[in-house]
């Protein structure tokens, strides 16, 4: 078999090290590495990992009003609608990638799509991918998704090289802005049903929104979750929008809670965002003696100001 080409680069990392690492796979229409956000140098920079991403398919079935895809597919005519690529093609970029690299990576599959918007298709992606990485013991697949569809993931037996990641919200900011989506109940369910199924399970709450009673609103949530299930991480993000997303969104009511300005786009006020993380991590240690806990997307300031390393983070879409 011929697969396509390999492409290394010398990747500086956030603890200051430099490391060859893979670019992408080919074209890099299914494999690449989200690279565009730089290593923080000032404070408002925002720390973000360079990851893979598995770009098997693109678009959302989902209506999130924050959404960036909003904003990244505003000038395709399909939109945010969800399309997928060749197979063949994903199945020997894949392979070949999987085959052919030493470093162990964590491959996401939904940074550009939900993860598990292809289920109900005859070929659904969860049984066509999960064998592949079950062919081996080094590289992990993550799915990101908003989905409760989780029938073909309980179907399948070997899967200790896949990774699940719920991203929930408060139920009055769900109901309010991710219209489509699952309840936020049912996403919580499908979730605990993997986790007693065996599959490794994180959780992203994100964007963490400042409305009205916002403590009572997430200290529910996060009782919702964990008497329910561990999660093996627990990502933080509070709102955020990138210009490209506030002028691709027709729904502008989440907009009026960006006060602060970042590298990457618009954010809540930064003592808001701190007594949000704050509440959170106080109430996840104080009630559940929970502390596996970090964030997505923000800011080199915000970490420092919550004593949490930037350098070495482990957030949802790395080891």
């Amino acid at each position: 078999m011929s697969y396509p080409k390999i492409v290394v680069k010398e990747y500086p990392l956030l603890d200051g090290t430099d490391t060859p690492l893979v670019q992408r796979v080919g074209d890099g229409s299914i494999i690449k590495r989200f690279d565009r956000s730089p290593i923080p140098t000032k404070l408002t920079d925002v720390v973000c990992p360079h990851f893979l991403e598995l770009k098997w398919a693109y678009g959302c079935p989902f209506d999130c009003a924050w959404c960036y895809l909003k904003g990244t597919f505003r000038f395709l005519p399909t939109g945010t609608k969800p399309v997928i690529k060749d197979r063949k093609k994903t199945e020997l970029h894949v392979k070949g990638f999987l085959n052919r690299t030493d470093t162990p990576e964590i491959l996401n599959t939904g940074e550009i799509a939900d993860s598990l918007m292809d289920e109900g298709s005859s070929n659904a992606f969860s049984k066509f991918i999960i064998p592949i990485f079950e062919e081996q013991r080094k590289h992990k697949v993550l799915f990101v998704t908003k989905s409760d569809n989780i029938k073909n993931l309980l179907e399948i037996d070997r899967h200790q090289q896949a990774i699940i990641s719920f991203s929930l919200n408060a139920e009055i900011v769900a109901q309010k802005w991710e219209k489509g989506a699952p309840p936020v109940a049912r996403r919580i369910q499908a979730a605990r049903k993997l986790s007693e199924a065996g599959y490794e399970v994180r959780v992203r709450i994100d964007p963490i929104v400042p409305v009205p009673e916002w403590g009572k609103q997430y200290m529910e949530l996060i009782d919702q979750i964990l008497t329910n299930f561990i999660p093996s991480r627990i990502t933080l993000g509070s709102l955020r929008g990138l210009q490209s997303t506030i002028n691709g969104s027709k729904e502008t009511t989440w907009q009026e809670y960006l006060g602060e300005s970042s590298n990457w786009g618009k954010k809540v006020e930064f003592t808001t965002r701190y007594a949000m993380y704050v509440a959170i991590i106080e109430y996840l240690g104080s009630k559940y003696g929970y502390d596996d806990v970090t964030l997505c997307k923000e800011t080199k300031s915000m970490w420092e100001k919550l004593g949490m390393s930037y350098e070495t983070p482990r957030c949802n879409c790395v080891w």
